[in-house]
């Protein structure tokens, strides 16, 4: 077993899950070793409300990233979202018993020990504890107070809050999909950690992350994180929206949004027409892009104002306050067209689409650095941070027998095949393993694996 530095990050969304496996280069860049990535089932606007499909899907998603990066994964670092999320502002204090030493981590790590104690609604639980400010004996405004004397050490603090119930929920299906929980992290945290460079955070910016079940807001100022908030909407309204609108079915409109939908009406013209065929013999249905268009603007103007209200309340509008580097899109609906142009025109500030490239190594996929793949991507920085070791290299050999066992035992489930049979595809299988590993070392991947579905296939044919 390979000691290295292998982080996993775990995105539990709305529309989909993501496992991504990752370590850092050489050049202290993000190397994606692997991703696997299914339909997310059972999790609704950010929270999980069918555990069993949600088991399946995260155990999905990690048996592709294993398959395709070679490495077992242990542990995982995975991201909370939903409307059950909250934010508050608290300043707290410590006296010190020696003033005379200086202060160390361990004074500061006493308040926050002191503040995740705070009492809290019932049935809410402590999530982060971001030290924002601090203050030594009256004096304020100090970034770094490590190494410095003083009595009374005060900090302001950013602390985020969220449903002990959902949170347990997300561990339950973690550990029943046979790994383990090493961390939780604030998605739109992660996003931002991905997509941010540290002078926009300097600057003053906003990250919206516009999901499948949520948007997500982190706003920054000084290089320190100043407020979060979740709104309850994200992609999947839209969509509702343009099936309902156009009475058509999910998937149609799904695909009508990504390939055609856009947030500004005015650019398609009244002739623009895209035929959709019909259900089981009946005719195709012809939809105007100028009507399907406006569907998509009214709603994503009330995603945009509902985050623009949590800005403001942030104090957006104070000259202190003020965000320089305007706002950041990123998430799977920041890829809607013209989305950039109407939350320019809403907000009057600056926007750009964050990809998260910035951190990524020079190999990296295309389908990687998207917008899609940004709280995932962040979800793996934060698992370096920790110095996790969370997964391990597992041999050829292991990778294939485990793949072939899987198909065998899901094809036996679907023959039924009589109990005593199970064991005799089992060790066939693993007998042909055996003799194929040595010749095909080099070769292994899809072509591998399918030879054997076709072996296995014949097997049971036999049996029967």
């Amino acid at each position: 077993m390979e000691k290295e530095n292998i982080a996993v990050g775990l995105d539990i969304g709305t529309t989909k899950i993501v496992a991504m496996i990752g370590k850092k280069n050489e050049y202290g860049k993000l190397e994606i070793l692997g991703v696997g990535k299914s339909k997310s089932l059972g999790v609704a606007r950010g929270v999980v409300n069918n555990i069993t499909q949600t088991i399946q899907s995260i155990q999905q998603a990690v048996l592709e990233a294993e398959a395709n990066s070679g490495y077992k994964i242990n542990d995982v670092v995975v991201g909370i979202a939903g409307q059950h999320i909250r934010s508050i502002q608290h300043t707290d204090y410590v006296i010190r018993t020696n003033p005379e030493e200086v202060i160390s981590g361990r004074d500061i790590q006493l308040l926050i020990d002191q503040v995740n104690k705070l009492a809290m609604l019932p049935g809410e639980e402590i999530i982060h504890v971001l030290p924002q400010e601090f203050k030594i004996d009256g004096q304020s405004e100090i970034k770094e107070p490590i190494g410095m004397y003083g009595g009374r050490l005060e900090a302001s603090f950013h602390v985020v809050v969220g449903q002990a119930s959902s949170i347990r929920n997300v561990g339950r299906c973690i550990q029943s999909s046979g790994i383990e929980l090493s961390g939780l992290t604030l998605e739109p945290l992660a996003s931002a950690d991905a997509v941010l460079s540290q002078e926009e955070k300097e600057a003053g910016v906003a990250l919206i992350d516009i999901g499948g079940g949520t948007t997500d807001l982190a706003i920054f100022k000084d290089g320190i994180i100043r407020h979060t908030a979740v709104v309850p909407f994200g992609g999947n309204v839209i969509t509702d929206d343009i099936k309902e609108g156009c009475s058509i079915i999910e998937k149609q409109a799904e695909l009508l949004k990504t390939k055609f939908g856009s947030a500004w009406p005015g650019e398609n013209k009244d002739n623009e027409i895209v035929s959709i065929p019909g259900l089981r013999g009946r005719d195709p249905k012809e939809i105007s892009l100028k009507n399907l268009s406006k569907i998509i603007h009214a709603r994503v103007v009330e995603i945009v104002e509902q985050v623009f209200t949590e800005i403001k309340a942030y104090g957006h509008e104070d000259p202190r306050k003020k965000l320089i580097a305007g706002i950041v899109l990123t998430g799977g609906g920041s890829q809607l067209k013209h989305i950039k142009q109407l939350v320019e025109y809403i907000t009057g500030m600056d926007t750009r689409i964050g990809y998260p490239n910035e951190h990524l190594a020079g190999n990296s996929s295309e389908e990687i650095s998207s917008p899609l793949f940004a709280t995932a991507v962040g979800l793996v920085m934060n698992s370096i941070e920790n110095n996790s070791n969370s997964a391990y290299k597992i041999e050829l050999k292991e990778v294939a027998v485990e793949a072939a066992r899987q198909v065998a035992f899901q094809s036996v489930a679907q023959a039924q095949v009589v109990e005593g049979k199970v064991e005799e595809v089992s060790d066939a299988i693993e007998e042909e393993i055996n003799l194929e590993t040595e010749t095909t070392e080099n070769k292994i991947k899809r072509s591998f694996f399918d030879r054997y579905v076709e072996k296995i296939k014949d097997f049971l044919d036999n049996a029967e």
